[in-house]
């Protein structure tokens, strides 16, 4: 193992090398579910995606709340995906892999969330309990997940376009 480490702080010190891609993309690839990589792809193209927990409220909801239905969103209709029953297993692995994370920030067009809240699950989630409340919150690429989405995912053409819309970095955890 110490060998590897040596080679690799030798690579490290080579000015010449041209190689500018992590490492980790190609293990990162065999890792995908084809409808993952429709899911980074929808980000990179859509921007963030807005995400809503439902959670208990009311007057007892101001001491505690209990989570109702975590991280509802429409990820897998606007991504096309072919099997939707899998979402959260998809963000689940994205998230493992670097590629995406959860805000606890709405995304900023508001108009996004009443599409969602007005989705059959959200709607189920929300007269599944006497007193429900909606947190807003977003799904994001990292900026690894999207340096991996333009080197692996999409065209050059795409991937230098001016036009994709930004994403914001997590914040720091020693924060």
């Amino acid at each position: 193992m110490r060998e590897r480490g040596n080679e690799l702080l030798e690579k490290s010190r080579d000015v010449w090398s041209q190689d500018d891609r992590h490492p980790a993309f190609d293990r990162i690839l065999d890792e995908l579910a084809p409808d993952e990589a429709r899911i980074l792809v929808m980000l990179l193209r859509n921007g963030p995606q807005p995400s809503v927990d439902i959670r208990t409220g009311g007057p007892i909801g101001m001491v505690s709340s209990q989570l109702v239905a975590p991280g509802l969103n429409m990820v897998g209709p606007r991504a096309g995906l072919r099997y939707l029953e899998q979402v959260p297993s998809y963000l689940n692995n994205l998230f493992r892999l670097g590629l995406v994370w959860f805000s606890r920030e709405a995304v900023h067009d508001h108009l996004e969330y009443q599409v969602l809240e007005a989705q059959p699950d959200v709607l189920a989630a929300l007269h599944s309990v006497k007193f429900a409340k909606v947190v807003r919150r977003s799904i994001h690429l990292t900026p690894f997940g999207e340096e991996f989405c333009k080197l692996a995912l999409v065209d050059e053409e795409t991937a230098s376009s001016d036009d994709l819309p930004e994403h914001e970095a997590p914040p720091d955890v020693d924060a």
